[in-house]
């Protein structure tokens, strides 16, 4: 238990060294880990459960080398990918904001910097080392987490080109 105190502790001590800046990119990448962390279990519990609707909403049509089956061909696989593709844009917009919000903690950071600066009226190296850091750990912060978002960004997408594909080959058109 001690150990847990000790984790969020340290937690805190630097959030508050990154200035609200942080807070704001820790919330960020709750709600960017949330959304892929949902997508991620979507394709692992729920995918082929909903692959297999869509084959079968297929299946059950007599008539598929219709000018009308081939709409309907069209509209299942329209389905398809809006569903699999669902809170992509919203990954992306996240992905983005990490390293917005990392750029204004290093502004607001440089600000602190300068008005100590001012007050002082030198460089006192230890007066301006609390601004420093809150300069430059939100920039830290914003990067690595879009950096690891943009990956499973890519996972995901690729997930959704490979799926959508592999449906489109699988419903037969004739």
């Amino acid at each position: 238990m001690s150990f847990l105190f000790d984790f969020f502790d340290g937690l805190r001590t630097f959030l508050n060294a990154g200035g609200n800046v942080l807070w704001v990119i820790l919330i960020l990448s709750l709600c960017l880990w949330c959304l892929i962390i949902e997508r991620l279990l979507f394709f692992k519990l729920n995918y082929s459960e909903q692959k297999n609707a869509w084959l079968a909403q297929w299946n059950e049509r007599h008539d598929k080398s219709s000018q009308h089956a081939l709409n309907i061909r069209k509209a299942i696989i329209s389905e398809a990918k809006i569903t699999m593709n669902r809170f992509v844009p919203s990954i992306k917009m996240l992905i983005g904001l990490c390293p917005l919000f990392g750029l204004l903690g290093t502004v607001t950071g440089m600000i602190h910097v300068f008005d100590v600066m001012a007050v002082t009226g030198t460089g006192n190296a230890r007066a301006m080392a609390s601004g420093i850091s809150q300069a430059t750990i939100p920039t830290m912060a914003g990067m690595v987490i879009a950096i690891a978002g943009l990956y499973f960004n890519k996972l995901i997408e690729e997930r959704v080109s490979d799926e959508t594909h592999l449906l489109t080959d699988l419903l037969k058109y004739h």
